[in-house]
């Protein structure tokens, strides 16, 4: 018989559902639980070190009761669940053995038992920063590719704009559509991130939409003829702005709203009416019903970043128990690019 190793396992505790924004103490740092790092015999799971942990938006509707939606609710007392990149340690799954990397859902704690590991992706290419499975090569990189380029199917010459666009997402949008020819705008918070996306990512244009008395005429003076194609992140007097400057027949990608994510009841948004007038096409997704896209993925776009022709910011914090402050962060733009949480690198 093998002998077991159990060990300290610090976790991030969920404490309990919340209403409007989430607070660092909506979240506790637990240094008591132990693990056993040796899979019980007979198990199918896998047993992962965890390396680094993905903050993401739709994390906030996780920590609310949900009714219908897409994601269970996080489970009050026990660890916070989210993307991940991970080692493992122990397997009793024919598909995976000790040493392989993998990204997929995981806990948030040094160690976790993946009980349904034919959610894990291997990875293959290791010569670019693992991180980047928390983003471009993960959840991110793949809603990029099934919302832009599937959804809203560009084309040269087209008028492209983003929303949130220097976060994990909207930089990856306004970079695809400067390869697929378009001419593309992004907003975001700060003079740092406009900055980031005019002289890094390539954007054509970008302003700050906090000093924007006037979105409308933001958007106007942005597009003077029109917005043929809209990455929606946000929702609210954003959305409404833009469905006032939608060309005919354009395409709204819904992604997210993460202006709704807070409010409880809901936001009601005017304008909706352009939507028939204008004939655009409105299309929610949700990237889980596209993960087979997974490897064509990778085979475009990993030539792009060892080219660099693609470029990624990363918001990189050290450390598990700063977790809770990253998360938080990302529901008032703290962070600039992908919000990343190193737990231990490999």
């Amino acid at each position: 018989m093998e002998q077991q190793e159990v060990i300290t396992n610090k976790q991030i505790i969920f404490r309990d559902y919340i209403n409007g924004f989430p607070k660092e103490s909506d979240m506790i740092f637990n240094t008591s639980a132990t693990i056993n790092l040796k899979l019980p015999e007979g198990s199918n799971g896998v047993l992962v070190k965890n390396l680094y942990l993905s903050c993401d938006p739709y994390m906030r509707s996780r920590m609310s009761k949900l009714q219908g939606s897409y994601v269970e609710s996080f489970t009050p007392g026990s660890p916070i669940v989210g993307y991940g990149v991970a080692k493992v340690l122990d397997s009793g799954h024919s598909n995976f053995k000790n040493g392989d990397l993998v990204w997929g859902i995981t806990g948030w704690e040094e160690y976790s038992v993946i009980t349904n590991p034919e959610a894990l992706f291997k990875i293959q290419h290791t010569d670019v920063p693992l991180s980047y499975y928390t983003g471009i090569l993960g959840m991110p990189g793949m809603t990029v590719y099934v919302g832009f380029n599937n959804v809203c199917a560009p084309k040269n010459g087209e008028y492209v704009f983003v929303s949130a666009a220097s976060g994990a997402v909207g930089q990856l949008v306004g970079q695809f559509a400067k390869l697929a020819g378009c001419y593309v705008v992004g907003s975001a918070g700060t003079k740092e991130k406009v900055e980031l996306l005019k002289n890094k990512f390539g954007f054509d244009e970008a302003f700050n939409y906090k000093e924007e008395q006037d979105l409308d005429a933001a958007l106007k003076r942005c597009f003077p003829e029109g917005i043929d194609i809209y990455f929606e992140n946000v929702g609210g007097k954003m959305l409404e702005a833009v469905l006032l400057n939608m060309r005919l027949n354009g395409r709204i990608s819904a992604c997210g709203m993460i202006s709704h994510y807070n409010n409880e009841q809901g936001e009601a948004v005017r304008n909706l009416f352009h939507i028939i007038t204008k004939r655009l096409l409105v299309q929610g997704f949700i990237v889980f019903d596209h993960y087979h896209l997974y490897p064509k993925y990778m085979k475009m776009n990993i030539p792009l970043i060892k080219q660099g022709t693609i470029r990624y910011v990363e918001d990189v914090v050290e450390g598990l128990e700063n977790a809770p402050a990253a998360l938080v962060g990302l529901f008032s733009g703290r962070n600039v690019g992908k919000q990343v949480v190193v737990v231990a690198r490999e």
